[in-house]
């Protein structure tokens, strides 16, 4: 069983920026994604960013954050990060994280794809 729990939120200016963390417990595979999907009140939940290892490491982003926001991780605190640069408004939601294990590429951005997620943390832009 896998434990997420998130961190780093809060409420910033236009322009400003967050770093999130993701730590993750419980759990072992070498074929698992570990992706961030946030949610707007009123709206769907949407994809942000994913990471998958599967031998290797890829990372995927939303169109909407592409060169804005990166995702990184730390191997030995089990834990992932998303930094978010050049915060919009429109970036104003819940953020979440999740797992997910053996997803296929066209699963990655469907939150129905995963199968543990993090309570979530809100996010804040506004002046």
């Amino acid at each position: 069983q896998v434990q997420l729990e998130e961190s780093g939120g809060g409420m910033v200016p236009p322009g400003g920026s967050l770093r999130l963390s993701c730590k993750a417990s419980g759990g072992a595979s070498n074929n698992y994604a570990r992706a961030w999907f946030r949610q707007a009140p009123g709206r769907e939940r949407e994809f942000v960013a994913v990471t998958r290892w599967r031998g290797g490491t890829v990372t995927y982003y939303a169109d909407s954050v592409k060169g804005r926001f990166t995702m990184s991780r730390d191997n030995d605190r089990n834990t992932v990060y998303l930094q978010m640069d050049s915060l919009k408004p429109e970036d104003t939601a819940t953020y979440y994280c999740a797992e997910g294990h053996r997803l296929i590429t066209s699963s990655l951005p469907l939150p129905s794809a995963y199968d543990y997620w993090g309570p979530g943390i809100q996010v804040i832009v506004s002046s």
